[in-house]
């Protein structure tokens, strides 16, 4: 996946909104600086949240970490694959490790997502 087309939180997750859906996942700095990911609980299948609500987490080797929501939406799906294999998450960020897929309202769209020229001055890396 072309991470120019994805926008940015500074909670660190990414989203690549797709019409009225979205894909939400951690970006591959966040997975780096949690290390190897282990675990992943997401249990808000269904639910509406809004903007930076909690939906989740990962657990790695040393750490929690919660997971926030990028925008406001209904959470339709989480992504099974990792439920057996957690470490998609380090080893693919960007494709076969999202973690949740939302339905989003357009009208409502928050203007505080990233793009990557921000989120790399962000993390410094230029």
């Amino acid at each position: 996946m072309e991470t120019k087309n994805l926008k940015y939180t500074k909670n660190h997750e990414w989203i690549l909104i797709q019409g009225n859906t979205a894909l939400v996942g951690i970006t591959d700095y966040a997975q780096g600086e949690l290390g190897d990911i282990v675990f992943v609980d997401v249990d808000c299948v269904g639910q509406s949240l809004t903007q930076d609500d909690v939906f989740g987490s990962v657990e790695a080797v040393k750490t929690v970490s919660d997971l926030y929501m990028p925008v406001s939406g209904k959470v339709l799906s989480f992504n099974t694959d990792l439920e057996n294999s957690p470490e998609l998450i380090n080893n693919s960020p960007y494709d076969k490790g999202w973690i949740i897929k939302l339905e989003i309202d357009l009208d409502n769209l928050n203007n505080e997502l990233l793009s990557l020229e921000e989120y790399n001055n962000l993390i410094g890396k230029n």
